[in-house]
Order: structure tokens, then C-alpha cells, then sequence
């Protein structure tokens, strides 16, 4: 098991061809979940696990690997079902979101598969507002779910939404002294209803108001929406998008954007929980403007900063 990610840095050709690929595995019951090759540095059996005082409830212990010191968090008790049992035999997917490392206990680990981001579909609205999926799709005719991993971590570990109130101070002098209005409006595309409320609420923060959608597609149709109704540089002043969404992912959403003769110049941040194994080449090449890794707000902010007062 601990070789099925060997070959993970071979396969970022898929960045940037709408694909990716799902590790899925098992919990405590019959359902399959996945979660993207890319997040995942090392899967192994689950090592000797410590607890120690004050430990989150949803952490299982700590486990000391390859030299660092990791917390172990029971995916199945995370996302309200039952304790893993049977820990002997259980496997730890180590990964990166929100330039942190934490494992994640599974039951069972399967197979890696190859798929088209198109495949990969908002879950369904019955699911409700308290549920844990970003996303859901059909593997061998059965349902796969890939989990909210940010509403997790916030659960656990909360971040600070605010931005250094000095930004906006800055942004209105440089308005002040262009006597140029800035467009005080942002687009924002994240599949992670979190995380779309994190960056919102930071941007707002320093005054601006937010277009929020959940995923690429749904962020194009609404651009080029826009653009027939004027000049949609008057309406907006930049894009902030995730990568990793169902149906059109970041990358596929820039390059579009590019393509778009109404659209081409439009300020895009590619704002991503990929923080340590994105593929800066295809940054580039879609023509993303900056690239960030969730979440510093002040990080972020700068961004915005620079985006509206170029």
C-alpha cells in the first residue's frame, strides 16, 4: 500500500485537461469516498498512534512519521458517523490542504482512477446544508463521494476570515489619489461551501461585495452572462477561483476566460488548497495571474490589493 502514490508526481500532466485523479477508499460501512491523488502525499498502514491531553475529539492521536509529527483525524467520526474500529488493520492517507499535513483514518483503501472533472457533479440538493461533500460521481455504477475536507479541518481548527483593515486604507488612497473608481465587486468559484464563506466574508471585509458560485462552469456562464449585458470590466473588478471543482475545474476556467474576447483581460487568482504539489508551469500557461494557497487572509488580500490598483 505505501507504493500506490509512487508515480504522483508523474501524473501532473492532468492538470490543466479538466481530469483528475480519485484515491478512493472506505470508512466504517459500504460507501465509497475519494479524495484527489493530488492532496495526498503517502498512504501507509495506520502506525502506532499517540494520544495526548487536550486532543480534539474528531483527532485520533498523533503519530510520529518520516520525522514529523502528524495528527491522525477519524474521517469516520468527522463527518458524523461512527468511530473506526479495528485500528490495527486500518490505513492513514497523509495529505496536504491549507499548507498543512494531516493524516486521515480510513477502513480501506482501493484504487486509484482517472477521471473527467465533467464526471464529477455537485452533490445533490436534497443532501442538505450540514452535509460534508463537495462533490459526488458514479464509479462502477456505484455512488462516490468526495468529501468537504476544508469544513473538516475548519471544524477542527478554525482560521481567522479577517484581513488587516490597512489594505482596505491603502486601496481607498490609491483611489483617492488615481480619482479612478475601483470596481468593487468580486467573482468568487469554490466548490467548498467553507471555503467560498471564508474568502467572502475576508473580502467583504475590506469593503467589497462578493459573486459567489460553486464551481466553473457555473462561474463562465455568469462571466459571459455579464459580458452581454456590458463591458465586464465595469462590473467586476477580478476572479478568485479554486482549482479543484466538479464539472470545470480552475485551470479549464482560465484558459476559457482567456479564449473569451469579452472576458481575456479579466484579473484571475487561482486560490487553492493545493498548496504543496500544484503545477506552476500550467499556472502559466492557462494564464492565471497569481496563484495562493488557502487560507491567509491577509495573503489574499494583497493580491486583491495589487489586482485593483494596477
Amino acid at each position: 500500500m505505501t507504493g500506490i502514490l509512487d508515480s504522483v508526481n508523474q501524473r501532473t500532466q492532468l492538470v490543466g485537461q479538466n481530469r483528475l485523479e480519485l484515491l478512493t477508499f472506505r470508512l466504517m460501512g459500504r460507501q465509497r469516498y475519494g479524495i484527489n491523488v493530488f492532496k495526498v502525499k503517502e498512504v501507509l498502514q495506520c502506525p502506532k498512534l499517540t494520544s495526548m491531553p487536550n486532543l480534539n475529539p474528531l483527532v485520533k492521536g498523533i503519530a510520529h512519521i518520516r520525522g514529523q509529527t502528524i495528527s491522525v483525524i477519524d474521517l469516520s467520526l468527522a463527518i458524523g458517523g461512527r468511530p473506526t474500529t479495528d485500528i490495527d488493520n486500518c490505513f492513514v492517507v497523509i495529505s496536504e490542504f491549507n499548507r498543512t499535513i494531516q493524516g486521515f483514518l480510513v477502513s480501506s483503501v482501493e484504487r486509484i482512477i482517472n477521471m473527467h472533472w465533467e464526471s464529477i457533479l455537485p452533490p445533490p440538493d436534497g443532501a442538505g446544508k450540514s452535509n460534508y461533500l463537495t462533490a459526488v460521481t458514479n464509479i462502477d455504477n456505484e455512488l462516490v463521494e468526495i468529501l468537504d475536507v476544508e469544513k473538516i479541518l475548519m471544524e477542527i481548527s478554525p482560521a481567522d476570515e479577517t484581513m488587516d483593515s490597512g489594505i482596505a486604507e491603502e486601496i481607498a488612497q490609491v483611489e483617492q489619489e488615481s480619482q479612478k473608481e475601483i470596481v468593487r465587486r468580486i467573482l468568487i468559484a469554490d466548490d467548498s461551501t467553507v471555503a467560498r464563506k471564508q474568502v467572502q466574508r475576508a473580502i467583504e471585509s475590506i469593503g467589497f461585495e462578493a459573486i459567489a458560485v460553486k464551481d466553473g462552469k457555473e462561474a463562465y456562464y455568469k462571466l459571459a452572462e455579464m459580458a452581454a449585458q456590458g463591458s465586464i470590466y465595469d462590473q467586476i473588478s477580478l476572479v478568485i477561483s479554486d482549482i479543484e471543482m466538479p464539472e470545470m475545474d480552475g485551470y479549464t476556467l482560465t484558459a476559457e476566460i482567456r479564449r473569451h474576447p469579452d472576458l481575456k483581460d479579466l484579473h484571475v487568482i487561482l486560490h487553492t488548497s493545493l498548496s504543496g504539489v500544484f503545477n506552476q508551469a500550467m499556472v502559466e500557461r492557462v494564464g492565471a495571474n497569481e496563484f495562493i494557497a488557502k487560507f491567509n487572509p491577509d495573503e489574499l488580500g494583497t493580491a486583491v490589493k495589487a489586482a485593483v490598483t494596477k
